[in-house]
């Protein structure tokens, strides 16, 4: 499908030929829930801890005899039902991450693209390119192509005065092609995609 292009001055660039196979499928909530499952899971530290009865720190001594008292039996004070005891199967540090196929992972990235283009929140960017690495100069740009929480998908390299105007603006994210994942594309309000970008993509996902 034909798709124009534009400059970051807004003036148009052009126009693209984007595959349908990519950017056109009728998009399949199913598939971006698993795929975003998928990479929610693996970035979560799985840190969480507590602590058992063998890690607390009292005594270990039998608190009171066995029989005789007319109270329960009780071995030390590190049992769960005691305050400051072990906690009885709590979390433990662990990878939360689970296997996903490639295809899956693959479809996914191809339906957040045409969910993306069918929302009409897709750019295509002649170039992601700045002569000066000011991010006032960039923020400005910004303000009159007035995209909103943005997110910038350019080629294998992303220009070096680009990437260093863009990270201080906390609304504007920028990846390689290679980082580009279903997760920051659906977050993101505005998906811009450079030329080489498309190609890089396209060529990624055949």
């Amino acid at each position: 499908m034909k798709f124009e292009v534009i400059r970051l001055d807004g003036k148009e660039a052009g126009a693209i030929d984007l595959g349908e196979d990519i950017f056109g499928l009728e998009v399949r909530i199913d598939i971006l829930h698993r795929v975003v499952r998928w990479q929610r899971a693996r970035a979560q530290a799985g840190t969480h801890k507590v602590k058992t009865r063998s890690e607390t720190s009292y005594s270990n001594r039998k608190i009171y005899r066995q029989k005789g008292t007319g109270g329960a039996r009780h071995g030390d004070r590190n049992a769960p039902i005691f305050r400051g005891g072990g906690i009885y199967k709590g979390p433990k540090v662990r990878s939360h991450a689970h296997n996903l196929p490639k295809k899956i992972r693959k479809m996914g990235l191809k339906h957040a693209l045409s969910a993306k283009a069918a929302a009409g929140e897709l750019v295509v960017l002649d170039a992601a390119e700045m002569e000066t690495a000011k991010t006032g100069d960039l923020a400005k740009v910004l303000k009159t192509l007035d995209w909103k929480h943005p997110l910038v998908i350019d080629g294998t390299e992303v220009n070096r005065n680009f990437a260093i105007a863009a990270r201080n603006l906390k609304d504007l994210d920028v990846l390689p092609s290679q980082g580009a994942n279903v997760y920051d594309i659906l977050r993101s309000d505005t998906l811009v995609l450079t030329r080489a970008g498309v190609k890089a993509l396209e060529e990624r996902l055949k």
